[in-house]
């Protein structure tokens, strides 16, 4: 297995103070590479190493980085036995700005454009990783239905999550057929509820999610009947504005693990759809498709220019969706302010 030891990530993360964190360390009474080094060398360590004892991230099954850093120990190695990590799970990108915004979490993923809606409507975070570029949202049916594109869909329940990225898939394809959100009978329901839905024949539609959107093909025989990979926006690895100022030495550790298995997945595709195989309960040949197929993971973890040219293009259909109470003033406003790419910076240079 190929991956960094702990002292690398950890002096990566000490150098990457002077671009970011100088404030942040001396704010927390914290001196740049205090014991870190023994830490990552075997020792116990201690108080005053890092600037908090404790960080809470996230992992998701359509984030395949987020289980290789966990699986690995990535973040846990680096920081030593002075930090407590509590890993929750994300079972969409709607859950996991639930969980950033009540600060239950300090970092979290999401796609793009349910980020961009988090910040627009005043959740305090930002993107400091790109963990994929994924096609990862279609309009799935059950096998035989009549619906062969968005147009069938007038007037039909249609099953979607709410403030993810599949939701905001719908939305585009609708308008592709020149109908909008009101013009079906949308159903808001989880990810994994909305295959339960389809498959029972309570929708006839699904925006479905990878991986169960490539379980429901394989094991029922489910249909994308409209794909579109532009209407899918990026993975983002978000953080609060405040773990981002008041913890910076802490999220130069995250983003350094996530680019450490970004490097370690491309080298073992096999290896990682097992492990997503694992921890979504799935087969190996979806778990296959969903890395192999459908999750560029060979993309910059800097975020910046495609990612906002992305989010610029899905603005207007954000604004004029009625999820943002500020309209098309706060969705300028989060797009302007959404980038923090500094760590992701320094742990790309460093590689």
């Amino acid at each position: 297995m190929s991956h960094r030891t702990a002292r690398t990530l950890t002096r990566r993360s000490v150098a990457a103070l002077g671009l970011t964190a100088a404030a942040a360390l001396g704010a927390a009474g914290c001196v740049a590479g205090e014991g870190s080094n023994d830490t990552a060398a075997g020792g116990s360590g201690g108080a005053g190493e890092w600037s908090t004892d404790s960080l809470t991230i996230d992992f998701a099954t359509y984030n395949p980085l987020s289980l290789v850093v966990r699986d690995q120990q990535l973040i846990e190695k680096a920081l030593g036995e002075s930090v407590t990590v509590e890993w929750v799970q994300s079972a969409g990108s709607n859950k996991a700005n639930e969980l950033l915004r009540s600060g239950s979490a300090d970092v979290a993923s999401t796609a793009g454009s349910a980020a961009l809606l988090a910040r627009a409507n005043g959740s305090p975070i930002k993107v400091i990783d790109i963990y994929s570029q994924p096609e990862w949202s279609a309009l799935v049916v059950p096998e035989g239905s009549d619906v062969t594109g968005p147009a069938d869909l007038a007037g039909r329940p249609v099953a979607a999550t709410p403030g993810t990225d599949p939701y905001f898939f719908l939305v585009q394809a609708l308008a592709e057929a020149g109908l909008s959100i009101g013009d079906v009978d949308l159903q808001p329901l989880q990810h994994a509820d909305g295959r339960s839905a389809l498959e029972g024949g309570s929708v006839d539609a699904w925006s479905g999610l990878d991986p169960i959107m490539a379980a429901a093909e394989v094991e029922s025989g489910a249909q994308l009947v409209f794909r579109n990979v532009d209407f899918n926006t990026y993975g983002f690895l978000n953080a609060t504005e405040e773990f981002i100022d008041q913890h910076a030495d802490v999220a130069q550790v995250v983003v350094d693990a996530y680019e450490e298995a970004r490097t370690w997945a491309l080298e073992h595709l096999e290896e990682t759809a097992a492990l997503l195989a694992e921890v979504a309960g799935i087969g190996s040949e979806v778990a296959s498709t969903v890395i192999t197929e459908r999750s560029n993971l060979d993309v910059s973890g800097v975020p910046g220019e495609d990612q906002l040219a992305v989010l610029e293009a899905i603005s207007p259909v954000l604004a004029d969706s009625g999820d943002v109470a500020g309209g098309a003033d706060a969705v300028k406003d989060a797009l302007e302010s959404i980038v923090h790419a500094d760590f992701a910076t320094a742990a790309v240079e460093a590689k």
